[in-house]
């Protein structure tokens, strides 16, 4: 006696899930928790942990509904334009500081252009991690 065996596979698709913006972020903007939900969708080059952009800031607009992107995201700005920053010069074993107006806007590690507010000539320098803006810096 032959016996016929079906088998079937009930599988359901598996869903990945992404971060979209709960309502419009605009460029420059911190995000927060409730900037973002997930999803159930696997939405191409979107995240999939809204705890990898906490703290990072928008570069461009990010819509509501739209899914969130790493390169969408960049660290805080540290220095803003116009802003005046403490400017110090490093060589060797010598520092020397004084106040600068920032020209540009930018976060850690960015070369940013400063007007040394004693000689008033233009100055490039790094923003280090706690704002200051380093000229002359020994790498």
């Amino acid at each position: 006696m032959w016996r016929l065996y079906i088998y079937v596979l009930l599988t359901s698709p598996a869903l990945a899930e992404s971060v979209v913006a709960t309502r419009t972020i605009r460029a420059q903007t911190v995000i927060g928790l409730e900037d973002l939900t997930l999803v159930a969708a696997d939405l191409p080059g979107a995240l999939t942990d809204p705890e990898a952009a906490l703290g990072l800031e928008a570069k461009v607009a990010i819509y509501a509904g739209r899914p969130v992107m790493l390169e969408d995201l960049g660290s805080p700005a540290l220095v803003q334009r116009n802003q005046i920053v403490a400017l110090i010069y490093l060589s060797g074993g010598l520092a020397i500081s004084t106040e600068g107006r920032a020209l540009d806007r930018g976060s850690e590690g960015e070369a940013v252009r400063v007007l040394n507010l004693a000689s008033r000539s233009t100055v490039a320098g790094r923003i280090g991690p706690d704002g200051a803006v380093y000229v002359g810096w020994d790498e």
